[in-house]
């Protein structure tokens, strides 16, 4: 069985920026800890959600060891460190680990995309250039490439490979990869509107975009699953599913971090070329909040 970097609720945390577009360390901190507070079991940094593909290379070091400094070993700190450039990814993982990150968070290869047996390559590659757990993330709607479940049991005898984040929407692909890999290749859901089908699979988390709003409720809704609380966990599933669809409305962060500025977590607007919701997407993000916190109070 492989190590378990977190059970639980990690959050894809995104990447706050000031009025003039660079990165705000400061209400990154209050990020972190508010995240912390409400119980948050790790913290993926530098991810989709934290707007990887607009970060400089440069910004992601910063940024990645600011958020194991201010953290302080209290939860995980997963560093999203991949790129469709193997040694550009090869270089930023050694970084992370050299300044303490927990594990790595890793897209398949994205535009230039690359074959079955190329992905193997790629991430063995990676996996060979440092020590500390891989998370496989597998991503298709945005990368164009599936990591297939055969791929994947190849990779789950790479020692430091030890889980992966599933956002291919596909739960009999799931299934198949928790029948080949078992517990050499543990998963999370990439996808909040499928955290129970896949825990229900053997998942162990979630790689999560709705607990940079509520990390209590989502740790919780997990918790309950894995303490036997089946019925209250699905509840839970069910009872966020309209605010969970509302933050996918438009090109996640978008949503997400309007959101975040209307419930006290100010983080800044995203950087182009995203741009803010329409105006119809803002009202139904605002009522989605409203209706799920009048229905979980």
């Amino acid at each position: 069985m492989k190590d378990v970097i977190f059970k639980g609720c990690g959050t894809a945390l995104v990447t706050p920026f000031t009025d003039d577009g660079e990165v705000d360390f400061e209400t990154l901190r209050k990020l972190i800890d508010f995240q912390i507070l409400e119980g948050v079991d790790s913290l993926i940094i530098c991810g989709t959600t934290g707007e990887s593909a607009t970060l400089s290379t440069e910004e992601k070091k910063e940024i990645i060891k600011f958020a194991v400094q201010i953290t302080r070993r209290r939860v995980p700190i997963i560093a999203g460190t991949g790129s469709n450039n193997t040694k550009t990814s090869i270089e930023l993982s050694k970084y992370a680990q050299s300044v303490g990150a927990d594990g790595l968070l890793i897209v398949s290869p994205y535009y230039n995309k690359t074959t079955q047996t190329g992905l193997i390559k790629h991430y063995s590659s990676i996996a060979q250039s440092v020590d500390i757990p891989i998370i496989l993330y597998n991503v298709p709607s945005r990368t164009g490439l599936n990591i297939e479940p055969s791929t994947c049991l190849e990779l789950s005898k790479i020692k430091n490979i030890v889980a992966i984040k599933e956002a291919s929407s596909n739960i009999s692909q799931i299934a198949q990869i928790a029948h080949l890999c078992k517990d050499n290749l543990h998963i999370y859901s990439g996808n909040d509107d499928q955290v129970i089908p896949i825990l229900s699979l053997g998942g162990i988390g979630v790689i999560s975009v709705l607990s940079n709003l509520y990390p209590k409720y989502v740790h919780n809704m997990v918790y309950n699953y894995l303490d036997g609380n089946l019925s209250k966990a699905l509840n839970m599933q069910l009872d966020s599913l309209d605010l969970i669809n509302s933050l996918f409305c438009e090109v996640n962060p978008i949503p997400v971090k309007y959101a975040m500025s209307h419930v006290g977590l100010n983080c800044g607007k995203t950087r182009l070329p995203l741009v803010e919701p329409s105006e119809e997407n803002k009202e139904r993000v605002l009522n989605s909040i409203k209706n799920f916190e009048n229905a979980t109070r």
